[in-house]
């Protein structure tokens, strides 16, 4: 073969693979234009996770049944997924993004619980990090502190403690954020606004504690009574301790 042809030939084979490469990028373009999926990150709490990826599935399935792969990027409702899925109850916050290769990535992240209020009557409902009441889980029992009373009751039909009772927030705030108080306490009874109860996880005595202010000076109290008066007295000796009135501890 001379020089000739095999410049022909070497230039027959570069074209093809330019022509081939050109038609692979084409279709890699035109792919990349389309949805082709899924990807749910969850962010879990305390390695608690009160949302599952199956359950995010099935409702985008159910909302959107339009969304499936071949579906032109610009079609994907981003918004309307990222509000249909802020409407359910331990879902925090959603981040929607489309990634390079069509992929439909949905960032969530959920609603941290620090109290929960137990109802005689009726279903209970977890107190969330901002105060907002949500739903119990069908499917997680979160171990926290417990709210009871005829007013912790009212806050939940509210629906949010911090614009009724913001006082009682910081009250929940102050016990789960110590050490030896979120271990000792495990109750509050609510019963109004100037009658809050406390219970202990030691100990039989009944801890009347007043309004939901002045909260670390009643707990130094409370300290003094463990420190001073249980070691002479015993755990059992009294029924009721009182810091609702300053700068006083009454036991009976």
């Amino acid at each position: 073969m001379n020089k000739d042809n095999i410049k022909k030939v070497a230039a027959f084979v570069t074209l093809t693979l330019v022509l081939i490469g050109f038609i692979g990028f084409v279709e890699k373009q035109t792919l990349y234009k389309t949805f082709q999926g899924t990807e749910i990150n969850i962010e879990g709490v305390s390695g608690v996770y009160f949302v599952e990826d199956a359950e995010i599935t099935k409702i985008l399935k159910e909302a959107f049944p339009d969304l499936k792969a071949g579906m032109m990027l610009e079609q994907v409702p981003m918004k309307g997924i990222e509000t249909r899925l802020l409407g359910h109850p331990f879902v925090k916050s959603v981040e929607a993004m489309i990634g390079q290769k069509g992929i439909l990535n949905l960032k969530i992240s959920q609603h941290q619980t620090i109290a929960r209020i137990a109802q005689p009557i009726g279903a209970d409902g977890y107190i969330t990090t901002e105060g907002k009441v949500i739903p119990t889980s069908t499917s997680y029992t979160s171990r926290v502190l417990i709210l009871e009373g005829k007013y912790a009751e009212k806050l939940m039909d509210k629906g949010d403690i911090t614009a009724d009772m913001p006082e009682l927030m910081k009250l929940i705030e102050f016990i789960i954020e110590d050490e030896f108080w979120n271990a000792q306490i495990t109750e509050l009874e609510v019963n109004s606004r100037d009658d809050i109860r406390l219970f202990q996880q030691v100990g039989r005595q009944v801890i009347e504690f007043g309004d939901a202010h002045d909260i670390a000076n009643k707990f130094d109290r409370i300290a003094v009574f463990y420190k001073e008066i249980l070691p002479r007295k015993g755990w059992n000796a009294y029924d009721r301790v009182s810091v609702k009135f300053k700068d006083q501890i009454v036991c009976e």
